[in-house]
């Protein structure tokens, strides 16, 4: 019986992904909660187990709805039409400033949102201004491509980024402000990295000079996160550049909310609440809006994606990969960053980074490590996950989206021609990030 409860939770684990891989276009939340019940009726996962996976993804999941809901209300002030005119004008008819510009803004909006997020805003933008310039499939693809791959890949610096990330933090009783200490110089070196890898493969497929623009004007309904009304044109500016201080000041008490032991969700949540009473002030629009705009969607797949992995723990996964990894990861901290970095790159690209960095943190915390053993080990395990999981489409969620959004702009991208660029650039990248890292923290502590 207990064999066959073990078989049947595997089976669920991979037709889960399977089908999320195989109809990206539907809502993960459905297939991840159809997997999450069918796991609970194996027996696998008790109700006392949904207590505790309650605890350890709830402060992430809050934390990240309110910068979501930070993302919506930058719209309604008519954040994503400023942004695009922004860059446009400061390309200045160039292709190679418009490509350094873009992966840029991609690597900011990560950085103020998260990852998801960032490609949610940043590619529906992408793909208008490419087609104001009427630029042919192949010239569009340089600025697309490279500008998903900072997006995803941005979240690894600062934890707050990725709602795994945040829930991996709890796993590993982690402050976010000890992440960032230990992540940001690395894996901001790495992104540098990566973009001039990439801008080395695509210098020749840029567009040297542009067309001339017309206006640039965003359409109704032409952004996912477009609302109806919009800042008044008077001192626009000077309104966008106070909204993006204050943004910028609730990211940073996150990280002072870490450092002085108080909820970063709480913290999360004051900014955002904030931010929608300015809102309401300013442009006379109740928060009521935010019910139906905001994609409670990722608190679902989130939950149901932990009950999984919580199945697939409760049967004795972590016990496994732990026989197998301790001997290597105790032997020294390069063997540790490179062996768990290497193995959340393979995992994620095969099951997608957020069941690969849970099963991983998870058997971290069960290995009996010192504790700056498993700090790095933890940060490596986020650097493949975040960053080794782009060597194909389907290793984060947020490419998955990325492929299904630009497919509806009109653009084709082959997974032959995103392998061809990722196979050159996420493996350097990541061996790169994770030698530094080794070095970094060494140097620190």
């Amino acid at each position: 019986m207990h064999d066959m409860m073990e078989i049947l939770t595997v089976c669920i684990f991979f037709l889960t992904i399977g089908f999320i891989f195989w109809k990206p276009n539907i809502n993960e939340a459905i297939p991840a909660t159809v997997g999450a019940a069918l796991v609970m009726l194996t027996g696998t996962v008790s109700l006392s187990d949904l207590g505790a996976i309650t605890e350890t993804i709830s402060g992430a999941a809050i934390t990240i709805m309110a910068t979501i809901v930070m993302a919506i209300v930058l719209e309604s002030f008519g954040f994503f039409n400023w942004s695009a005119e922004i860059l446009t004008r400061r390309a200045r008819g160039s292709g190679i400033r418009l490509f350094w510009l873009t992966n840029l803004f991609c690597f900011l909006m990560t950085l103020f949102v998260n990852n998801d997020g960032s490609i949610l805003i940043t590619t529906p933008i992408l793909l208008m201004i490419l087609k104001n310039m009427g630029l042919k499939n192949h010239q569009k693809i340089p600025y697309l491509l490279s500008g998903a791959l900072i997006a995803t890949a941005s979240s690894a610096p600062i934890g707050v980024s990725n709602i795994v990330n945040l829930i991996a933090l709890k796993i590993v009783h982690m402050s976010l402000y000890m992440h960032t200490a230990m992540m940001f110089v690395p894996a901001s070196t790495g992104l540098l990295l990566l973009t001039f890898l990439l801008f080395a493969i695509f210098y020749r497929t840029l567009p040297k000079k542009l067309p001339d623009m017309p206006a640039w004007k965003l359409t109704p309904g032409g952004h996912p996160l477009q609302g109806e009304p919009s800042a008044p044109k008077i001192n626009r500016n000077k309104l966008m550049r106070n909204i993006l201080i204050f943004v910028f000041c609730v990211r940073v008490s996150l990280f002072v909310a870490s450092f002085v032991h108080f909820p970063v969700s709480l913290m999360a949540v004051i900014g955002s609440s904030l931010l929608l009473a300015w809102r309401w002030f300013y442009l006379k629009v109740p928060p009521v809006d935010m019910l139906k705009k905001t994609p409670w969607y990722i608190l679902i797949f989130a939950f149901s994606m932990y009950v999984i992995i919580y199945g697939l723990k409760n049967i004795g996964l972590t016990e496994w990969l732990i026989h197998f990894l301790h001997p290597i990861v105790s032997g020294s901290l390069l063997n540790a960053s490179m062996l768990m970095g290497g193995l959340l790159s393979v995992l994620s690209n095969m099951f997608n980074n957020h069941p690969a960095l849970m099963v991983g943190t998870l058997t971290l915390t069960n290995m009996g490590l010192d504790p700056l053993t498993l700090k790095i080990s933890y940060l490596a395990s986020v650097i493949g996950s975040d960053i080794g999981s782009l060597l194909l489409p389907i290793g984060t969620l947020a490419t998955i989206m990325w492929m299904h959004i630009i497919k509806k702009g009109g653009v084709k991208i082959s997974w032959g021609q995103y392998l061809k660029v990722t196979i050159l650039v996420i493996p350097i990248t990541v061996l790169f990030t994770l030698v530094l890292l080794n070095y970094w923290v060494t140097w620190l502590f």
